[in-house]
């Protein structure tokens, strides 16, 4: 059997979990993290320019809820290598039927799934137990000057999170809040 990787869409238009099927045999297993046709195939075009791997220490942490705006907004595929997390995509996209609406996942290795997270959405993720690793593929680099925030907590997106929050850097609590006449962002 050949290793592959499938999608699976999502609730909001665009996000899609990526299901893996690792080939295993006695010495372990082999799991397929990135392919560049299926990707293509799946709708991302443009190439992974950068991967990024974090690590939060305590159970309860959030990151998030972060995105870049154009011309630096990007796709994301967020792996989850060690631990579990509730990982989270909120639809920011000028125009979206689902604006506004978030939708999570509770992504850990033994799932073997990804979530690709179009432009246009904002992401963050909070750590169901302490140690959690995750392997971020970006369709385009960072850019301190496109980056764009939204608090975890904020009333405007109600995002349900299973645990109360533990841990939140200065950044992510000081996001603004969505102003009612906050109309989205261009993907």
């Amino acid at each position: 059997m050949v290793d592959r990787i499938v999608g699976r869409p999502l609730p909001l238009p665009g996000l899609m979990l990526l299901e893996r099927n690792p080939v295993e045999d006695g010495r372990g297993s082999l799991e397929r993290l990135y392919c560049a046709e299926i990707l293509t195939h799946l709708g991302v075009a443009r190439p992974v320019t950068q991967i990024n791997l974090t690590r939060t220490r305590h159970r309860g942490a959030v990151r998030g809820m972060h995105f870049q705006k154009p011309p630096h907004a990007e796709d994301k595929i967020v792996t989850c290598l060690r631990g579990s997390v509730f990982d989270v995509a909120v639809d920011l996209r000028h125009g979206s039927s689902t604006f506004l609406r978030w939708h999570g996942e509770v992504l850990s290795p033994e799932g073997q799934s990804s979530l690709l997270i179009p432009a246009g959405f904002a992401h963050g993720f909070q750590a169901l137990c302490d140690d959690c690793e995750l392997l971020y593929f970006h369709t385009a680099a960072h850019r301190s000057e496109a980056e764009g925030g939204v608090r975890p907590a904020d009333p405007a997106l109600s995002i349900l999170w299973p645990l109360p929050i533990s841990e939140l850097s200065e950044r992510d609590a000081n996001h603004p809040l969505l102003s009612p006449d906050f109309s989205g962002v261009d993907a």
